[in-house]
């Protein structure tokens, strides 16, 4: 008896699809294991547990009205817990989450800011209200338009905004030594 080359093919292929549909389940396993735990969705879910959404972060329109805030505002906790001084900088939004990091544009200017707090709430139409560190950073002295573009998150911490500080002014409580 001769058994053709295509019928060969066609016969392992069959065999090697059916080994591959019975293994998945263990495969998928092994992988959610590995991943902590974590697996992806399957495409057919589950009855007894509802998928569960992933929060989606606001969407900002690339251009917006900024305005700014500072001196009337030091010493005061941001919505974020962080405390409001000059060297703080960062800006306020009314629906991004703490912690989100928008790389703001102004002139030739360019800056990445976290969210730090909830605003603005003036009645003019602004969506961003900047700590007067960032303002004086992209060289803003008034009401303005700015580019938007939400670039990524960090953990909000309270001394998110605040710029790295050196050892020497860590040991000298921020003054300068000398």
């Amino acid at each position: 008896m001769h058994i053709d080359v295509r019928t060969k093919t066609t016969a392992l292929l069959a065999l090697a699809a059916g080994v591959l549909c019975l293994s998945a389940p263990a495969m998928s396993a092994a992988a959610e294991a590995n991943a902590g735990g974590v697996g992806a969705p399957t495409s057919t879910p589950s009855a007894t547990a509802p998928a569960t959404p992933t929060p989606a972060t606001p969407k900002v329109h690339p251009v917006g009205i900024a305005t700014w805030f500072g001196p009337g505002f030091f010493g005061k906790e941001t919505a974020c817990g962080q405390t409001l001084t000059p060297a703080v900088v960062g800006v306020a939004n009314r629906t991004l989450p703490c912690g989100t990091l928008v790389k703001v544009s102004f002139g030739t200017h360019t800056l990445v800011v976290p969210v730090i707090d909830r605003g603005p709430y003036s009645k003019i139409g602004a969506s961003w209200d900047l700590t007067a560190g960032a303002a004086e950073a992209l060289g803003i002295t008034e009401t303005v338009r700015i580019h938007t573009h939400v670039v990524g998150s960090t953990p909000d911490v309270p001394t998110l905004g605040l710029p790295a500080a050196s050892p020497a002014s860590t040991l000298t409580g921020g003054a300068e030594a000398g």
